[in-house]
């Protein structure tokens, strides 16, 4: 989204480095929700989660960093751990990596959930660059989806 052109700053390694692909990170350590995000969503993932720590809600704020292929081993161990997800992206909520996600984590870990897996996703509709802001994920949505699957 333009709205984050050169908007956020952060540390980039001197020299040479590699990433290895389909390689999660957990950017946030926590024990009673799990975030997965990807791309521009991890910064509102991220204050999402400070919010909810500000009201004793301590969620895991994992950055899937490649889609395809995704890291599906962190997700389970941080859903084993929490018992709930949150999947945040900036798509649509049909066919995207949300429903993937959320289909992978029935398929393979449904017993571990203590609430129904939820998708903060854009809207169902065209992509209306004039109404980013209205559109995309922000984090009030997520931090009341946060909610919401805590207290289930």
């Amino acid at each position: 989204p333009k709205r984050l052109y050169r908007s956020i700053k952060g540390e980039v390694p001197e020299g040479s480095y590699t990433e290895e692909i389909g390689k999660a990170k957990t950017v946030t350590e926590g024990d009673d929700v799990t975030l997965v995000t990807y791309g521009t969503m991890l910064h509102t993932a991220k204050e999402a989660a400070g919010r909810a720590s500000a009201e004793g809600i301590s969620a895991e704020v994992i950055d899937l960093r490649t889609i395809a292929p995704y890291d599906g081993e962190a997700i389970l161990a941080s859903v084993r751990k929490t018992g709930r997800l949150v999947i945040v992206v900036e798509a649509p909520s049909i066919a995207s990596m949300a429903s993937e996600i959320a289909a992978f984590v029935a398929e393979e870990a449904v017993e571990y959930l203590e609430a129904p897996v939820t998708r903060v996703t854009g809207y169902d509709t065209p992509y209306p660059y004039a109404l980013d802001h209205l559109y995309l994920p922000d984090a009030d949505r997520v931090y009341e989806a946060v909610k919401k699957t805590v207290n289930f």
